[in-house]
């Protein structure tokens, strides 16, 4: 779907689109193969998925060293590299200049670990890598997923090319339940290829109204950073808040950090967005207790704001309490949720809708792909 005024004079160059989805295993089962490995389980694979410096390839073979090491270092095994298919033809001028060298690098699971231990695993992975990174004043490297339940391509370009530039999107066998899409349209940053949208965990259309309290208590609070959880690698969390993000970029990093140290994605969102409860006679005296509780711990990321989100298992979206976003849904007979911003974003033959509908201020709908549930949150 096309944004309003998100391209540039070329009428190549937009200010950002992208896809987050899961990682499309029957895909990346051939990739792992021509590395000379096998994969037993889909499951045991992770992708990380880097933009590299373009212009210095001394920065370039350093950012990737330090990628290695970081996984030896973490007991991750590594199958290879691999080189992201692309047409750059679709491109334009602007975008050319300062697209990154994109690769992914194919990783394997330890023995015996876990599904969460090891998403945490590669999270932690990817902090150590960036706080290196950065050390080493390396600069234009991204990292825009690290992860063995999701993968994001994204990138500065319309979304009629996105498409066109990753080929792996039209491969017919890239295969996915959830797809998180986006069109950015730049409010408070320049595009720059990092900052296109979706991010690790959400996307959003809109602003954060309260950004800078957000980021300064969430800045104040780092010091009395405490658990067990995590142990040493504590210091792998901080900060909290990534510099040189948009507000978008900054609510993902809070949401993330969130949902990492063991909350339930759509228990950390509603810590962060929650609706206007103190007003509501209608909800009961526990629903309040539970957001009393929370508000200890971070003041509400106001909007207007409207969210979709995903850990790889549960997709959802919700808006915040203004409710000055449109999110309209529709679900089918054969089990498809679709939501976007505008009716019409994806097609559907009416006959086999069950029900449609807006998300109201402070409202949230998911879909646990792995159960079939639908949650909605009034």
């Amino acid at each position: 779907m096309a944004h309003r005024g998100a391209i540039d004079a070329d009428a190549k160059t937009g200010d950002g689109s992208g896809v987050m989805t899961q990682i499309p295993y029957k895909i990346f089962r051939k990739e792992v193969a021509k590395l000379g490995h096998t994969l037993y389980s889909d499951s045991d694979l992770g992708i990380g998925f880097a933009f590299l410096p373009h212009d210095n390839a001394y920065a370039q073979a350093r950012a990737k060293a330090i990628i290695e090491e970081v996984l030896e270092h973490r007991e991750l095994f590594q199958f290879g590299w691999r080189e992201v298919p692309l047409n750059i033809m679709v491109l334009g001028e602007k975008a050319q200049l300062t697209m990154p060298r994109i690769e992914q690098v194919l990783i394997g699971r330890p023995a015996g670990m876990s599904d969460d231990e090891y998403e945490r695993r590669l999270f932690l992975a990817r902090n150590e890598i960036e706080k290196r990174v950065q050390l080493d004043r390396i600069k234009n490297f991204y990292i825009t997923s690290f992860s063995h339940r999701v993968i994001v391509y994204k990138g500065l370009l319309t979304a009629v090319s996105f498409e066109k530039f990753y080929r792996d999107l039209g491969n017919a066998e890239y295969e996915t339940a959830i797809c998180v899409y986006h069109e950015r349209y730049s409010t408070n940053t320049f595009p720059t290829w990092p900052l296109g949208q979706p991010f690790r965990v959400l996307g959003h259309n809109g602003e954060i109204n309260t950004i800078r309290g957000n980021r300064n208590w969430m800045r104040a609070r780092e010091a009395e950073l405490r658990a067990d959880f995590w142990g040493e690698d504590i210091e792998l969390l901080r900060p909290i808040i990534q510099p040189g993000g948009s507000d978008s970029a900054s609510l993902d990093n809070a949401l993330e950090m969130l949902m990492m140290s063991g909350r339930d994605i759509l228990h950390a969102v509603t810590m962060l967005v929650p609706p206007a409860w103190r007003t509501d006679e209608k909800m009961t005296p526990e629903l309040k207790a539970f957001y009393e509780y929370h508000r200890c711990f971070n003041e509400p990321w106001d909007g207007p704001a409207a969210l979709v989100f995903t850990n790889g298992i549960v997709a959802g979206a919700c808006l915040d309490r203004n409710g000055l976003r449109p999110a309209r849904y529709k679900i089918t007979e054969d089990g498809i949720v679709s939501l976007g911003s505008e009716v019409g974003c994806t097609e559907f033959d009416d006959a086999k809708v069950t029900e449609k509908g807006r998300l109201a201020p402070g409202e949230m709908i998911a879909v646990d792909t792995r159960t079939g549930k639908l949650f909605a949150r009034p």
